[in-house]
């Protein structure tokens, strides 16, 4: 896996403007009913009715679906209630006039690996028995301020691009930060997600089972490896300033892929999430993957997952409040006034944020909810989707460009990174023929306070929409060159961070929590509430879809015994 908590498989919006059919409250059953906006996900025309199931997810993001399809697997009764009419939340696509969009996720990697080192999504989608065909590639254009050039992940290609835009002292220091890192992938990387469980029976799943591994891992690495091991959990700051390393390029780049990563810098990742992703980015024979029908696709994956072991996906269903009953959650209210009984769990994929607001008053402590309240957020987003004649753009266009406006700002700075994705360079099915589909955005760094309390209908929201949006099309413009112009677009979309708060429900647009790693940690996915569990960004492991996919993992692990969770183990072979 090049990237199990990559930032580029982000939280994105329903853009605003876009109207979908109207789908009716909805069970997801039958592969011969009608089929939704994506022309794939099959629609049952009416409420079947049911009101009760062993374990209700609330949201259909990666993280919800995650949890319900593996529920399933272990044969309990789910239903995921999903407030909108597509499934997927913010790594759901939609299709205007011919063009397929991806909402959010856009850089993949990992998705056809197996085994025990493999990316949680790909291991809940080895648990499900499902595939994702995807096309490969290794490189990406950027565009920093000492020049643009096509980088490629691998051992060597990378000392290229340095040598020629940094010099020989950043070659140096990237030999010695490769050396020094790559030793320690063994420990990073020595157990399996989906053997992680949220209670002591993790010491069965997870501890028992991989110590010989995780031993052996400790013993190749040589006491000054092991030592190193112990700073997985700290910074990545803090291993970067041990080697002694002061290039301003190396630093930057480092801050750049932390960022890409996890919507921080290097002095707030997690040292074990950076050695995860040098390991896979820089082995030999590495690659990238992008499904072959977009995102959408990770999602439909996952509904078929859910239903071919009974599950059930309720669309336009939205969850008004979380029931208490004698102190435990029990079920919850749907905005129609109907009840859904869980007869043994609740689980909330939405954020901690917006959980919160689903609970009656007095249900969780004041110390709970001033934790909730006062965890810093990162920022939201801008976005910009096109669909446009291919007319003049370079046929060896690459799916992927980073532009980087300014090092001495920050990456972290507004309006300073914009990514770009071309899928339909790859995936021509997502563009009608001749055509090219793209998303640039602004990831996690646009301030809400800038939108908070505008008229979405008012000219000073469109004023300002074009004045933000801006910077991508700028950015778009260097990307593709003089043969594309803005009016040459068929389709021309812009999402802001009123978009996200309004599409994905999520608390001021947030991107999810901004915690820092040695300042503090992700919370656990129990809750004080007997009954109500918690997955997705803002619990373990944190952002980005491996991220949340490990989290609805692990609550749908800790919801069976662990026998049940051993044999789903032994039957995928971890």
């Amino acid at each position: 896996m090049a990237a199990h908590f990559c930032t580029w498989t982000l939280q994105s919006p329903f853009l605003q403007n876009i109207r979908t059919p109207t789908v009716r409250s909805s069970f997801i059953r039958s592969s011969s009913s009608p089929t939704s906006s994506n022309g794939n996900l099959p629609i049952k025309e009416s409420f079947s009715g049911e009101s009760e199931a062993d374990i209700v997810v609330i949201g259909s993001g990666i993280g919800g679906l995650c949890c319900g399809a593996l529920l399933a697997r272990y044969d309990q009764d789910v239903i995921v209630l999903e407030s909108h009419d597509l499934p997927g939340g913010a790594a759901h696509s939609f299709e205007i006039k011919g063009y397929k969009f991806d909402s959010g996720p856009s850089l993949f990697s990992g998705l056809q690996s197996r085994g025990p080192q493999a990316n949680p999504l790909a291991q809940v989608l080895d648990a499900l028995g499902e595939s994702l065909p995807c096309s490969k590639y290794d490189s990406w254009m950027v565009y920093l301020p000492e020049g643009d050039f096509l980088s490629r992940i691998g051992p060597t290609d990378f000392f290229k691009d340095l040598e020629k835009y940094a010099g020989p002292s950043a070659v140096k220091e990237w030999e010695k930060l490769l050396g020094a890192i790559l030793p320690l992938s063994s420990a990073a990387m020595a157990l399996p997600p989906l053997s992680i469980r949220g209670d002591l029976g993790v010491l069965s799943t997870a501890a028992a089972r991989y110590a010989p591994s995780l031993l052996k891992s400790f013993i190749k690495m040589g006491p000054q490896g092991a030592l190193g091991a112990t700073k997985l959990l700290r910074p990545f700051s803090e291993i970067v300033d041990s080697l002694g390393l002061k290039d301003p390029f190396i630093r930057n780049w480092i801050d750049l892929l932390a960022f890409l990563l996890a919507g921080v810098k290097s002095n707030g990742i997690l040292s074990a999430e950076m050695i995860y992703m040098f390991a896979e980015w820089y082995k030999p024979g590495c690659t990238l993957e992008y499904p072959i029908d977009g995102s959408g696709a990770v999602v439909e994956a996952l509904v078929r997952g859910l239903e071919k072991f009974g599950g059930r996906l309720s669309l336009k269903s939205h969850v008004e409040n979380i029931v208490i009953e004698n102190g435990k959650a029990v079920g919850v209210k749907l905005r129609n006034g109907q009840f859904v009984r869980a007869r043994k769990a609740v689980v909330s994929n939405a954020s901690m944020w917006d959980t919160l607001k689903l609970l009656p008053p007095g249900a969780l402590p004041d110390s709970y909810i001033k934790g909730v309240n006062t965890t810093p957020q990162c920022e939201s987003f801008m976005h910009l989707h096109l669909g446009f004649d291919a007319e003049g753009i370079a046929d060896d266009l690459e799916i992927h460009h980073i532009v980087v406006n300014d090092w001495d700002r920050g990456v972290d700075a507004d309006q300073n990174v914009v990514l770009i994705s071309v899928p339909s360079v790859l995936s021509l099915n997502l563009a009608p023929p001749g055509k090219h589909v793209l998303h640039a955005y602004c990831p996690g760094t646009e301030p809400f306070g800038l939108w908070e309390g505008l008229d979405r209908r008012s000219a000073e929201y469109k004023n300002l929409k074009s004045q933000r949006s801006e910077v991508m099309w700028r950015a778009v413009e260097r990307a593709l060159g003089p043969g594309f112009k803005r009016e040459k677009c068929e389709v021309s979309l812009v999402g802001t961070p009123l978009t996200h708060q309004r599409f994905l429900r999520r608390n001021r647009g947030t991107y999810g929590p901004a915690i820092e790693a040695g300042k503090g940690t992700f919370p656990g996915h129990s809750t004080p509430i007997p009954q109500l569990l918690c997955c997705g960004d803002s619990t373990f492991p944190g952002i980005g879809v491996p991220a949340v996919a490990a989290s609805g993992a692990i609550v749908a692990n800790s919801l069976v015994t662990v026998s049940k969770h051993s044999e789903l183990l032994d039957a995928i072979g971890l």
